[in-house]
């Protein structure tokens, strides 16, 4: 039996917006809220996320409201883990229903993870229209689940109705944390910001807001060539990592070495670096695009149908970006990010075409597509 609809009789309007877990999942969705505030700036957006993950600090650092539902991911093996799992599913589809029923939305957004499967689900049921955003070209468990009952589905790659209803499919893009366009006036100030010098080139490496082990072991195994070379590092190792990186630095008189668990600031982090060492998440390369510096991209192997090679490969094969594969990289990452930093030609090259890829407005274009869902 469907549930009764409760009609959001306020003038202004309301927007759910929920998900998370990773940075990837994160940034994207506070860069869609600035575009509905850019818009209309008497929108009232609520935040949904799940208690003790990253969101919970990111979205009020970034002024806005978040509640946090105590869902957990499934297991991917058999154990009773998943009885506790389930019973949390329960209880947050029921608190996720309280909280449509008080905030009274116009449009529920989910941006992928699993805290966005109970508000969108109830949401679905209870008539309240409902927005996708799928960021990679393989979808996610919880976005296909919830796509049947959903109202439109915005993508960034094509080929996309083979996990979704080919009518609910809008190309949008993905959105990114900010405008890059200036990054080259932020320079001195970047390198002021992370105390780095002038005269030296900058590699700058990213494993994610959480870290990447081999990116971060490639680094760590070989510390003297980073000590020893003509170049600054600024590394952000993730949280997991980062006290035992910062350790090692410290006892191996690394002065060339910035360290940092995770960077607020990537703006200045771009505005920075001379090349740029990444993951190949879908969200980051949409950002890599735009800040058009050379990439090393180092896919993680670990995620669903080995998506992150796919999106590395889409940049390698139009030479805008190199590819080292993450069992490759404990043994050449660091001498190839070090050849790569002293070839000019070559830097050119990758930032000439991955600028061409550049996919600019995609926040703009999925607001505007929450906001005609929110008028309907």
């Amino acid at each position: 039996m469907k549930e009764k609809r409760y009609m959001s009789p306020q003038k202004h309007k309301k927007v759910i917006i929920s998900g998370g877990g990773t940075g990837g999942h994160i940034f994207p969705a506070i860069s869609v809220a600035n575009a509905l505030r850019r818009i209309d700036p008497e929108i009232d957006i609520l935040f949904v996320g799940a208690e003790g993950r990253m969101e919970m600090e990111k979205i009020p650092a970034a002024g806005y409201r978040i509640i946090g539902l105590p869902v957990t991911g499934i297991q991917r093996s058999l154990t009773l883990k998943n009885v506790k799992v389930l019973f949390k599913l329960i209880k947050s589809l029921a608190l996720a229903k309280k909280v449509l029923k008080d905030f009274k939305p116009d449009v529920v957004v989910g941006v992928g993870g699993y805290a966005s499967g109970p508000v969108l689900r109830k949401a679905g049921k209870l008539g309240i229209p409902t927005l996708i955003q799928e960021q990679n070209s393989y979808a996610g468990v919880t976005n296909k689940l919830l796509a049947k009952r959903a109202s439109a589905i915005c993508v960034a790659y094509d080929g996309m109705d083979k996990y979704f209803p080919a009518e609910k499919i809008i190309k949008t893009g993905n959105p990114v944390r900010q405008n890059f366009d200036n990054l080259k006036n932020l320079q001195s100030e970047a390198l002021s910001f992370f105390n780095l010098k002038k005269d030296f080139p900058v590699i700058l490496i990213l494993g994610g807001s959480l870290g990447a082990g081999s990116i971060n072991k490639s680094l760590s195994g070989n510390i003297n060539k980073l000590r020893d070379s003509d170049c600054q590092w600024l590394w952000q190792t993730g949280k997991h990592y980062f006290e035992n990186v910062k350790a090692l630095v410290s006892l191996s008189f690394c002065e060339n070495i910035s360290v940092h668990g995770f960077i607020n600031r990537m703006d200045y982090a771009y505005a920075a670096a001379d090349i740029i060492v990444s993951r190949a998440g879908a969200g980051t390369i949409s950002e890599l695009c735009l800040v058009g510096k050379p990439v090393i991209l180092v896919p993680s192997p670990n995620v669903a149908e080995d998506h992150q090679t796919k999106n590395a490969m889409a940049l390698s094969e139009r030479e805008a970006a190199m590819l080292i594969t993450d069992n490759q990289a404990v043994r050449i990452l660091v001498d190839e990010a070090i050849k790569l930093i002293s070839d000019k030609n070559k830097r050119d090259l990758l930032s000439e075409n991955i600028l061409k890829m550049a996919d600019r407005d995609a926040d703009v274009r999925i607001a505007e597509e929450v906001l005609k869902l929110a008028g309907k």
